[in-house]
């Protein structure tokens, strides 16, 4: 049989496929064993220097943003997140999560997208990963000793593929009937290092500190489709008008000149993450609700966790790894289930449209703010997640 080119292909190069890549670099003898699959390059583009030129930013938990400070792999803008605001609009209720109650400088941080993806890019390249360029990858292939990938006209096999990107599969789905409208918006009266997370009867409507501006917030705004498109084809005052309505007046007065981009929202999950010598991570293990921005934050865990599992297999190729995949996808069954629940309750709890639930979510966020040791699992669970 031939010999395999690669130990690890990982397919697929976002965050989560980058992030594996370093830690597995870390611990393998020869990383250039590892190889990186990683799509026709775009076209060279300057750093985004205004919020509204680049929509994309990334909410990065305090958990992630010490792994990306230990792969060396922080990017040098950053907005942190000290303070999270949590409402309902037209009911009682809110809470706030604070830095101080966990004793850490902060709950979280924005990066802009662009600059993560480069800072990733960098750290590979310095690292002695295999990069190869080239159209979108697949697994065509396995047999008990490893993965046959093909990436455009080029076959070659692997003794373990991973795959970070691309779909997840639809073993459990989930349609909101709710599409996400990403933006740029600026405030009159900001509040340096505060997020809010204000839940309406269409949707949560999340602001977040823009990395690139004190004054600016992204925007993620969920609304009924039929809602989220007629509110897309607003011009730009009636856009902020509405937007400041449904956020309400904490930030003074919302003011948005950026391009709009609307995304349908659902729910869709692998039961499980290993099948035979491939193995499903990130957006390819799942892709939730962004409510509490939570699914690159479950997918750098899903990396950790993996290259744990195969820091030993690293060092001995030749032998089988399933044992240790089959302990790598047990130790994330829990992270997976109750983050993946929690993203799929709040925003259909929250938008029932029913008084009596809608009460019973409003007291719930009042218990919660009255009562810390309430609050603690929840805070504690977005802060860093379940790490096993």
């Amino acid at each position: 049989m031939t010999q395999p080119a690669y130990d690890i292909a990982i397919l697929g190069a976002g965050p989560v496929g980058h992030a594996l890549a370093l830690l597995l670099a870390r611990q393998c003898p020869d990383p250039q064993r590892i190889a990186l699959l990683a799509g026709t390059p775009p076209a060279a583009t300057g750093p985004a220097r205004e919020p509204g030129q680049d929509p994309r930013v990334l909410a990065m938990n305090h958990g992630s943003r010490v792994l990306l400070e230990s792969l060396g792999a922080w990017p040098s803008r950053a907005a942190d997140i000290r303070h999270v605001h949590v409402s309902q609009r037209g009911r009682l209720g809110s809470t706030v999560i604070h830095h101080t109650d966990f004793q850490v400088p902060r709950l979280g941080s924005v990066v802009p997208y662009a600059a993560l993806h480069a800072t990733l890019h960098a750290a590979v390249a310095d690292s002695g990963v295999t990069v190869l360029q080239g159209p979108s990858a697949q697994m065509v292939n396995q047999d008990g000793a490893g993965v046959e990938i093909r990436q455009g006209d080029t076959h070659f096999r692997a003794r373990l593929a991973v795959q970070s990107d691309g779909s997840s599969g639809t073993d459990l789905r989930r349609e909101y009937d709710q599409h996400a409208i990403v933006t740029t918006a600026y405030a009159t009266l900001p509040r340096a290092g505060w997020a809010w997370e204000r839940f309406t009867r269409e949707g949560p409507l999340a602001l977040l500190p823009h990395p690139l501006d004190a004054r600016a917030y992204s925007v993620v705004w969920c609304n009924a489709p039929e809602r989220a498109a007629a509110l897309s084809q607003l011009d730009e005052a009636a856009f902020s008008a509405a937007l400041t309505e449904a956020f309400g007046t904490r930030l003074g007065r919302l003011s948005s000149q950026a391009a709009r981009h609307v995304f349908p929202l659902a729910l869709n999950a692998r039961r499980t993450q290993v099948q035979g010598r491939l193995v499903a991570i990130g957006n390819a293990a799942q892709t939730l609700h962004p409510v509490a921005g939570q699914g690159l934050n479950l997918g750098l865990r899903d990396a950790a966790r993996l290259a744990q599992a195969l820091a030993a297999w690293s060092n001995t190729p030749e032998e089988s790894p399933n044992p240790l995949l089959a302990q790598f996808a047990n130790a994330r069954r829990a992270d997976r289930l109750i983050t993946g629940g929690l993203t799929d309750l709040m925003p259909r709890a929250f938008a029932t449209g029913l008084a009596p639930v809608e009460h019973a979510c409003g007291l719930g966020l009042l218990a919660l703010d009255a009562v810390a040791p309430l609050r603690a699992p929840l805070a504690r669970h977005l802060l860093q997640g379940l790490r096993a």
